[in-house]
């Protein structure tokens, strides 16, 4: 123990308590019936001063900003959600001493790592900040956190992966940015901090008061064809069972990625987000480590599991014929103007002219989806009559940059699904072609050099400002898939347009709340029952 004089009792008991500062410390000392207290002067909810608070009870420490009660004889805190940190007190005489002796540093880390777990339980943003900074003072490697909080929360998705799981592997990689250029000062460790807090919040809120939905037991040999046709038969039980089986042989994501893209791409899922989540799902375990590939691949099995299947809606029918007849693909030449305007059919009907090559015929899509985002028409967003089938918003048109990037990567590693990732572009194509303004100027929107306009929004999401998660992750994921689009060299065209859909997304408005147009959607349907 390293006991520290702090004052002597006489003048404390004639005030009640006291401020004195020790080792760079503000430590209130407290007189009360039940003995001498002492404790951070600084609140930890929101840092305001404890000497300013009320004993009653002998012991209970009220902070009288926001009322959070602190017991400071068993150091439980009564109302609130962190908890106060005491020091030891001894009396010698008329003086006062006080045990500054720091915790192990095993201590800290046990004691920060359940509070993190409380926070993330609650959704208190603000202390998941302060419980990662405490793991990150004492030395732990902050990455473990969020690899615990996966082992806690992936089976309270009951869907299965969600936009939490998609977005931090991009919000990793933003921070490993910052940790490649250097972090210097508490400036630079704030905002490497971000990409955490950012990441955690959202995996806390997604499973918000959400009860566990248990994966089966049990294993059995794995087999790919297998694993493929019960995730395609919505049998759970027996695709996690061979998913188990895989992970028990040994086989890695990267052993199952293919399997998984199959599954994904076998239909024109979930609006595309299928095929996202398998690839943030393989660049999420590359980030963390083998220790979170099970509840990551359990989480992914149920998504896929659970995934609308769009291509079987009147819209995209023509889908399924035009998979059919890929055999006799063309190999004319194309470009993204050749996709402009046409409808969901006659985009995979261009696709099906130009599918003897791939590669120019991915560049066209991701051209074409590139100028649907940058030309959406942005007052559909805001009106309050029409269909629910024509809802229509800005992140749909996100989807379409964001799934091409996806289909980039896998079928680039499971070349015979280049098909289907191809066609189901596509389809992004034509069914958002509906909603652009064919007369929209680019220009106002263009940027000198897209590669430094990326890199600068890269950091400017740190401090992003939008409350709600899947307005930002959209912002993380476009924001980083157009950067890696951009590495992969695209016709200078498609960069500007990139860059400039994403220059237009960023700094326009997002109606997130539709009162009227639900309430008219609603009274229409509840009329037709």
């Amino acid at each position: 123990m390293a006991f520290v004089r702090a004052g002597s009792y006489s003048e404390l008991s004639k005030k009640g308590s006291d401020l004195v500062r020790l080792e760079g410390k503000q430590i209130v000392l407290f007189d009360g019936p039940k003995g001498v207290f002492a404790c951070n002067n600084r609140c930890p909810h929101e840092g305001y001063p404890l000497k300013e608070g009320s004993l009653t009870d002998g012991c209970i420490l009220t902070c009288n900003w926001h009322n959070w009660k602190f017991d400071l004889e068993s150091g439980d805190t009564l109302v609130g959600g962190d908890t106060l940190r005491r020091y030891p007190v001894r009396i010698d005489g008329d003086e006062i001493w006080l045990d500054l002796t720091e915790p192990p540093l095993e201590e800290k880390v046990a004691a920060a790592e359940a509070n993190l777990r409380e926070a993330v339980d609650k959704h208190e943003y603000d202390r998941i900040a302060r419980e990662l900074s405490r793991l990150s003072l004492a030395g732990a490697d902050p990455l473990e956190a969020l690899r615990k909080v996966i082992a806690w929360q992936h089976d309270r998705f009951e869907f299965g992966t969600t936009h939490a799981i998609a977005a931090a592997p991009d919000w990793l990689a933003i921070r490993q940015r910052l940790l490649d250029q250097g972090v210097d000062g508490r400036d630079d460790a704030a905002a490497a901090l971000v990409p955490l807090v950012e990441s955690i919040g959202h995996f806390a809120w997604d499973a918000l008061r959400e009860p566990h939905f248990p994966f089966a037991g049990g294993t059995a040999p794995y087999d790919a064809g297998a694993f493929v046709a019960a995730m395609e038969a919505e049998d759970e039980d027996q695709a996690v069972r061979l998913l188990r089986g895989a992970l028990e042989a040994g086989l890695t994501f990267a052993d199952l990625e293919p399997a998984f893209a199959r599954a994904a791409l076998a239909h024109y899922a979930d609006f595309g987000h299928s095929a996202i989540y398998v690839l943030k799902t393989g660049e999420l375990i590359d980030a963390l480590g083998p220790e979170v590939a099970e509840p990551l691949s359990l989480a992914l099995t149920r998504s896929l599991i659970y995934a609308s299947r769009e291509d079987l809606l009147p819209e995209f029918r023509h889908y399924a014929d035009v998979l059919g007849r890929w055999a006799d693909a063309g190999t004319r030449g194309v470009a993204p103007t050749d996709f402009v305007g046409l409808s969901v059919e006659q985009a995979l009907e261009r696709a099906l002219e130009s599918g003897g090559a791939v590669e120019p015929l991915y560049a066209a899509l991701l051209g074409a989806n590139a100028h649907n985002l940058v030309s959406f028409d942005l007052p559909l967003q805001g009106r309050t009559t029409g269909s629910i089938s024509n809802n229509v918003s800005w992140l749909d048109f996100t989807h379409g940059v964001t799934f091409s990037n996806a289909v980039r990567h896998l079928c680039g590693r499971s070349p015979e699904l280049w098909p289907q990732g191809l066609l189901q572009m596509a389809c992004f194509a034509g069914r958002n072609a509906r909603y652009i303004d064919r007369h929209f100027d680019m220009s106002p929107w263009r940027v000198t050099d897209p590669v430094a306009f990326v890199c600068h929004n890269v950091g400017n999401l740190l401090d992003h400002g939008q409350f709600e998660y899947i307005v930002s992750c959209h912002q993380v994921k476009l924001t980083m898939a157009v950067a890696d689009e951009l590495a992969a060299g695209p016709a200078a065209e498609t960069a500007q347009t990139l860059a400039a859909g994403l220059n237009r997304f960023l700094n326009s408005p997002l109606k997130r709340r539709h009162s009227l147009r639900t309430a008219r959607q609603a009274m229409a349907f509840v009329a037709i029952e």
